[in-house]
């Protein structure tokens, strides 16, 4: 067995960063706390360097449960990416806040669960890794303190305890049917029976509660529009990331059978609901939030097709590593702007040009419109399902997408209407939504590049 800590570079960069900017913020004036984000951040980004050196390395598994190989890598570098980011879009919002220090060390923290949660290979480091990937997500949905943000903690909460609870009953299923914690033992003791398929259902409960997807999507919507937009884009985004990644490592290494049809239903199921459900909303947030619950269905179509296909993984590493970045230019446009209802954006073109071609591309590009890096996830996840012949998925995922042109579009076009009282856009989340956008564009024009690479 390998024991190198140097494996673990990543991922102790982020810890030392968190460990040693919230030991920085108990000491430094408030006005000062800028400093203590500047050490989260520093941690962050030796992380990502890391990560990127990491990725030529063997395919490995050290201290016998954490794999070291391509969806440890995107996820490594997809996470650590994407923290940067809400750590950008967060920096001016909580400028001087008594508790800023707090709230980046809390997602540094969910950044670090969510990496684990997807490079674990091992029942019981998935559990684990499952509470630092929620617990700070839960304080930081409700960071605000106010009467929408404690609602949303409190429904994310009790949706994740509920769906924890059911995901440590499938373990202890599985450890009993297969006499291991390991995918390597399980691989090899589970048996093909119906008790082995109510023990992979149980355990998925949790992961499909990080993910955003049916039936543990209920907490998005209510997260999304109670908690910050820079808390929403957050939670909309990282966490499934690492859950997109341990369905996949534990599809393509132990599941049963079984998994392939049930999984197939639940992508289905998911895009379908999320796209009905965004067709009538006013508010933005609620509208990215069903449209993150949409996009975990077609996230969910690569992971049903794992051990069908070898398009499975670079199209599900692909269209996370796409989704994230687009899905954060969205909400970072919401930040800058600083409103919430779909007529609140009038006149943004004329206050704003640039900003207002950022939410089309990303808007499009969550749509999956070429050239937007999402065009290339969603002909690989298409590519994916037809290969594992499930040729009737492809068409509901296609069907699904066409569908959500309708309510993206109904976000656009009061972009580029007349209107007189847009207050000017923040000018910090306006660049990490420029950012964003310039990377969805891209990542999707070298997109044979990307896919070589991962």
């Amino acid at each position: 067995m390998r024991e190198n800590p140097a494996d673990l570079l990543p991922e102790l960069c982020a810890l030392l960063g968190a460990v040693l900017g919230l030991l920085t913020g108990m000491f430094v004036p408030r006005r000062r706390q800028w400093i203590a984000v500047l050490v989260c951040a520093a941690g962050v980004v030796a992380g990502l360097v890391s990560a990127a050196l990491a990725v030529s390395g063997p395919r490995l598994m050290t201290f016998d449960a954490f794999m070291l190989d391509p969806v440890t890598h995107v996820t490594r570098l997809t996470v650590l990416g994407a923290t940067l980011l809400v750590m950008a879009l967060a920096f001016a919002p909580l400028r001087g806040h008594r508790r800023e220090t707090e709230f980046h060390v809390l997602t540094v923290l969910t950044a670090l669960g969510t990496i684990v949660l997807g490079a674990s290979s091992d029942l019981l480091v998935l559990v684990a890794a499952y509470l630092p990937a929620s617990i700070p997500a839960y304080a930081l949905a409700g960071f605000r303190k106010d009467a929408g943000g404690a609602e949303a903690a409190l429904k994310y909460y009790l949706m994740g305890a509920l769906l924890g609870l059911l995901m440590l009953t499938g373990v202890t299923v599985l450890y009993g049917l297969g006499r291991g914690t390991s995918y390597e033992s399980l691989a090899r003791g589970l048996p093909d029976n119906a008790a082995v398929t109510v023990g992979a259902v149980l355990l998925v409960a949790g992961l499909l509660f990080k993910a955003g997807a049916v039936p543990g999507h209920f907490w998005v919507p209510d997260v999304a529009e109670g908690a910050s937009p820079v808390v929403a884009a957050l939670v909309t985004t990282v966490p499934k990331i690492g859950a997109f990644a341990a369905l996949l490592r534990f599809g393509a290494e132990v599941a049963p059978h079984s998994w392939t049809p049930v999984l197939a239903v639940l992508a289905s199921a998911t895009m379908t609901l999320g796209n009905l459900a965004a067709l009538g909303q006013d508010n933005v947030r609620r509208l990215l939030a069903y449209s993150t619950i949409s996009q975990a269905g077609y996230l969910l179509v690569p992971v049903a097709m794992a051990g069908r296909t070898d398009l499975a993984e670079p199209a599900l590493l692909y269209y996370l590593a796409a989704y994230a970045v687009t899905n954060l230019g969205a909400f970072a446009v919401v930040v800058a702007v600083g409103r919430d209802r779909i007529d609140d954006y009038r006149g943004l073109s004329r206050r704003s040009p640039l900003l207002a071609l950022s939410l089309v591309i990303c808007l499009l590009g969550l749509i999956g419109t070429p050239p937007t890096t999402v065009f290339a996830g969603k002909l690989l996840m298409l590519g994916a399902a037809l290969n594992g012949h499930y040729v009737w998925l492809a068409v509901v995922a296609a069907v699904n997408t066409v569908a959500s042109v309708f309510y993206y579009l109904r976000w656009i076009v009061p972009a580029y209407s007349p209107g007189s009282d847009m207050p000017s856009p923040s000018r910090p989340a306006a660049l990490v939504a420029y950012a964003a956008t310039t990377l969805t564009l891209v990542l999707g024009i070298g997109s044979g590049i990307a896919l070589s690479l991962t």
